[in-house]
């Protein structure tokens, strides 16, 4: 697993200003999900073709201290940008927080619960009284909740794993973890050896989703939605981009982060690839499907109009 950024060096760069002018570009913070990995290898050619630059954009990549932190940091304006999750945003707004998704990254869920394949593990009912781990508090554990409803799975103990996903399944600690990508972690187990299984939640009862979105608060939006309409087209032309030229979007990508392992990340983009957003449109009625099951199965427990927390239209006329 990749080093990651630490609490001083995040804070750091928080306090900086993110609207400043830099050789006359705007400056913007944008925090991933995760530790970089090649799920954010559009925003990083976007970086290195020059797109956002072009756009007048300058776009500074950090990383999150704890698995929770991105999509809290952009509702309270910390950070310009977050990458996040439907379901997270979905949940968040639920629960009062006031922010906004206006672009997306990966268009479908990568998420799995992921176990060893010896454990004996065939069907989610054998995850009876099992000890599952889960990786973004608020988050995974809450899907975890849903997807145990939808599959009848009655008693199991729920353990924070957070980034330690191959620790914790290799040296036994948990029988299961909800939250790695099925092209990730599944590709980073192999290169160690171990061999395992998966269950892709939208095979077991968990609708459709963007599984990686970008967000804002409300106040940015409002603010600066010309920026951020700006941001979406440099993404847009990035996806396009790799499409069309993969090993030499990888290239750039190793470029832009040259601590990234790169037996791992080569094989998770071919896996990652057909996945990355075809457009920036966000469809509110797949949006609603799964706020509607949200609160069906327990994940929130008010009601969400999704045309609320969502960027379709000029946001002037809404936010």
């Amino acid at each position: 697993m990749k080093k990651i950024l630490p609490h001083f060096l995040l804070w750091s760069c928080l306090i900086l200003t993110t609207t400043s002018a830099v050789y006359g570009a705007q400056t913007f913070t944008l925090i991933l999900d995760w530790f970089p990995n090649v799920d954010h290898l559009p925003i990083y050619v976007a970086r290195h073709q020059g797109y956002f630059s072009q756009e007048g954009l300058e776009i500074r990549i950090i990383s999150p201290s704890e698995t929770a932190d991105a999509l809290k940091l952009a509702a309270t304006g910390n950070v310009d940008i977050a990458v996040s999750y439907e379901p997270q945003t979905i949940i968040a707004a639920a629960r009062g927080l006031e922010i906004v998704a206006f672009g997306r990254l990966i268009e479908h869920p990568l998420t799995t619960l992921l176990f060893m394949k010896n454990s004996g593990i065939k069907i989610p009912k054998d995850l009876e009284g099992k000890k599952i781990g889960y990786t973004v508090p608020g988050l995974m554990d809450v899907l975890l909740a849903a997807f145990a409803k939808v599959n009848n799975i009655d008693q199991y103990t729920a353990v924070n794993v957070g980034f330690s996903i191959v620790q914790s399944l290799t040296a036994k600690k948990v029988d299961a973890v909800m939250g790695p990508f099925k092209t990730y972690e599944t590709v980073e187990m192999a290169h160690r050896g171990y061999e395992v299984g998966y269950f892709e939640l939208e095979k077991w009862g968990i609708p459709d989703y963007d599984e990686l979105i970008f967000v804002t608060s409300i106040k940015t939006m409002r603010k600066n939605h010309a920026v951020l309409m700006a941001f979406k087209n440099s993404i847009d032309r990035a996806i396009a981009y790799t499409r069309k030229n993969p090993q030499i979007a990888l290239q750039y990508y190793f470029e832009e982060v040259p601590e990234a392992d790169r037996k791992t990340e080569t094989d998770a983009f071919k896996l990652t690839l057909p996945y990355y957003a075809h457009h920036q449109n966000l469809d509110p009625q797949r949006w609603q499907h799964f706020a509607d099951f949200a609160i069906t199965y327990g994940l929130i427990q008010k009601a969400v109009d999704v045309k609320k927390i969502l960027w379709t239209a000029d946001p002037a006329d809404k936010f």
